[in-house]
């Protein structure tokens, strides 16, 4: 995604495939499917959630500002739930530095105060495959519509049996879902 060409202090920016979810004493704080990671030299990757995908209302912009020579200043904010109130629980870089603009209005969270779930990505969501990593793509590509309503190649053989195949000798002549679509 994008990379600082610092060679004493790199900065890598990458999409997380998948979804991950931030949770503060059992409650779901952040889930989303468009995590920016952060890995910053020698540090652990840090997770960027899109403000959309945070639950804001529990969260409050603090007094406290740091500043990162790589990254800009860090607004804090302070979350205030279940009777609980802590004031260093996340960040974010309003106007990051041009090296790491993609973290810019994201909120990251001291992972000391949450706990992280990443659930990976669903077959249908998964990313691009690269067609000379796997030799399959092209076979399948083949078998789909060109755009003309028909297969580019010949039909795979079925591997599924039709209902109506199924009869059992036990069901009933005529059930009233017959024909229907349901159960």
């Amino acid at each position: 995604m994008q990379s600082s060409e610092n060679n004493t202090h790199p900065l890598r920016l990458e999409r997380k495939d998948g979804r991950v979810q931030v949770l503060f004493e059992g409650h779901l704080i952040a889930d989303s499917d468009d995590v920016v990671v952060l890995r910053e030299a020698d540090m652990a990757p840090v997770f960027y959630f899109p403000r959309q995908d945070v639950e804001m209302v529990v969260l409050r912009k603090n007094d406290i500002v740091t500043q990162c020579p790589y990254k800009g200043a860090a607004t804090h904010f302070t979350v205030m739930r279940d009777a609980k109130i802590i004031e260093r629980f996340a960040w974010s870089y309003e106007q990051p530095k041009s090296e790491v603009f993609g973290i810019g209005d994201r909120i990251a969270f001291y992972p000391e105060h949450v706990e992280f779930r990443e659930i990976a990505a669903a077959p249908g969501e998964s990313r691009a495959v690269d067609t000379d990593a796997d030799p399959r793509v092209d076979e399948v590509v083949q078998h789909t519509d060109s755009g003309s309503g028909a297969s580019q190649k010949e039909h795979w053989e079925s591997n599924v049996s039709d209902p109506e195949d199924d009869e059992t000798p036990d069901a009933p002549d005529s059930p009233p879902y017959r024909g229907v679509g349901s159960i």
